[in-house]
């Protein structure tokens, strides 16, 4: 059983979370920093960016009529809106031989906890290694209408939408599990020609992607699937984990990030 650290943090704005996220990626190569896995929610809502998409992707005037923040994300992928959810990230250095080696490789390895943990919900979830994934430049702006390599699904719905970030500190990996609430909320904050297409696309939206209360049937609360999260990921990659806090370190670099980076106009 390995040592790594367990972060649970209090809902925070995109800007913070995203910097909070890079903040301890960059510890990974300075310091004697654990591998942690994080467990945070949003708030308020907020739409974040892959580091690549688009700006023209999103319909600015109806984002801020909605009091919705945005930010861009460290890692790449299309647009998801953070809202009555649980958010994961796993951060360590390359040399932990749970991310060691392809995207892919630790990707399936991160995948089997993800699995568990949703299993332990009571979800009845497949996995399909998808081997033709949309081009570099498909135009579909909403990550959950994208299949990924590796994609976690309830009767043919994707449930869980991940990125990953690779650089020589180390691996992040984070991604969204909706609860509750109407994916096609996204939608209303999208670029389209005109509402017909957005119809169309909110229907299509419908067929593709679901929440765990529309899969199961019942609303999970944020503590109950937290601790999915954890018991899944201390049995399946033979973790224990350490409750901890961030670094003054830590903390006092996502709060430059937040000033530089992460916090400015997109």
């Amino acid at each position: 059983m390995d040592i790594w650290r367990l972060l649970i943090t209090s809902p925070a704005h995109g800007a913070w979370n995203m910097a909070v996220d890079e903040s301890i990626l960059e510890a990974m190569g300075y310091s004697d920093s654990l591998p942690t896995l994080r467990l945070y929610a949003w708030e308020p809502a907020c739409l974040s960016l892959g580091y690549a998409q688009p700006l023209a992707d999103v319909d600015i005037p109806r984002l801020n009529a909605r009091s919705w923040e945005m930010v861009r994300r460290p890692t790449g992928g299309r647009a998801v809106l953070h809202t009555d959810e649980i958010t994961y990230s796993v951060i360590a250095p390359l040399s932990e031989p749970r991310v060691a080696g392809t995207v892919l490789e630790s990707y399936r390895r991160l995948a089997q906890a993800l699995v568990q943990a949703l299993t332990l919900l009571s979800l009845p979830v497949q996995v399909n290694e998808n081997t033709l994934t949309p081009p570099a430049t498909a135009t579909n702006p909403i990550c959950f209408e994208v299949p990924s390599t590796y994609e976690i699904t309830v009767d043919g719905k994707k449930l869980i939408g991940s990125a990953q970030a690779r650089r020589k500190e180390g691996v992040l990996q984070h991604g969204s599990l909706p609860l509750v609430g109407d994916l096609t909320r996204i939608i209303q904050v999208m670029s389209f020609p005109d509402e017909a297409s957005r119809n169309r696309a909110g229907a299509h939206l419908l067929g593709k992607a679901t929440t765990v209360e529309t899969a199961l049937g019942r609303r999970v609360p944020w503590d109950e699937a937290a601790r999915a999260f954890i018991s899944a990921f201390k049995s399946v990659l033979a973790l224990d984990f350490q409750p901890g806090y961030l670094s003054p370190e830590e903390k006092e670099r996502a709060e430059e990030l937040v000033r530089v980076k992460y916090g400015r106009s997109l």
